[in-house]
């Protein structure tokens, strides 16, 4: 096997109607095309009969470039009937981070990003408060100040979007921000908006959830990151963390075991996102790890 540039690693991403033939025409046609596939994954949901397909590959033989690929493609998605994406498998992916006052899922991801875990571009820190201004501007990150009250909630989610499409950002991360977006903006956002929440047996919901815990004495602290929809924190799955407490444990003792399930699952999330690995399945995802 030949050594490639990063600049000619790909990634399809692909789902259709389950059927005979498919794995056989897109292993042929990257084949075809001086392509070698060095990862490659199918599922069948057997609810819906959709089949999902993610191919990783880089280009062994030839010139061909990521448009090149995009191009020549639909002949084969056509026969299948395919939604499907080619993108770089190197190329940063552009993200937003939005804060409030917690600064423990932002310091992790700024963390984990210098340290090669997580390959995206930060072009900003968007937050209805100042208190991590000074976090994101000393990693020379943009930061964004938009506050939001009842009477200006459209205007400054119009003012997100506009970020938005003025940097080219691929996905947003609601790193502990507090406050609920509208259905309009959650539609908006669809597929490309990742939240963070303590997850609970009971769900605790409101004001102080770690304290409320301590008082129904719980044994497991957790969290789960999700993708934004309408329905609060009841959008597609990503990924969870637990951990296992005791009677011993005091309130604070349970807000630092949080911020830790909080700040695991928020970051195996984002790189699963960024490594271009979760699809959407209606209400759940398909993961290829």
């Amino acid at each position: 096997m030949a050594t490639t540039s990063e600049s000619h690693q790909f990634v399809l991403k692909a789902t259709c109607q389950a059927g005979t033939g498919i794995v056989a025409g897109v292993t042929s046609f990257l084949a075809d095309h001086g392509c070698y596939i060095s990862e490659l994954n199918q599922f069948d949901d057997q609810d819906s009969g959709q089949l999902f397909m993610r191919a990783r590959f880089h280009v062994e033989q030839g010139n061909l470039t990521l448009k090149d690929l995009q191009n020549k493609f639909p002949s084969v998605a056509e026969t299948f009937g395919m939604e499907w994406k080619i993108q770089s498998a190197t190329a940063p992916v552009k993200a937003i981070i939005m804060v409030s006052k917690f600064d423990h899922c932002l310091d992790d991801l700024l963390y984990r990003k210098h340290k090669g875990e997580l390959n995206m571009d930060v072009v900003a820190v968007v937050s209805n408060h100042l208190d991590l201004r000074p976090m994101a501007e000393r990693e020379g990150i943009r930061f964004i100040y938009l506050p939001v009250n009842k009477g200006n909630k459209a205007q400054q989610e119009q003012a997100l979007m506009d970020v938005v499409e003025e940097t080219g950002t691929e996905l947003v991360i609601l790193a502990r921000y507090m406050q609920i977006l509208s259905d309009n903006l959650c539609q908006q956002l669809e597929g490309r908006a990742i939240n963070i929440h303590h997850s609970f047996l009971p769900g605790f919901k409101g004001a102080r959830p770690y304290h409320q815990a301590y008082e129904r004495g719980v044994k497991l602290i957790g969290a789960t990151a999700h993708y934004v929809t309408k329905d609060l924190d009841e959008g597609p799955i990503i990924e969870q963390s637990v951990q296992p407490v005791d009677h011993t444990f005091t309130p604070e003792m349970l807000v630092a075991v949080g911020r830790d399930t909080e700040t695991v699952a928020l970051a195996r999330a984002v790189k699963l996102h960024t490594e271009h690995r979760v699809f959407m399945d209606g209400n759940k995802t398909v993961i290829f790890k």
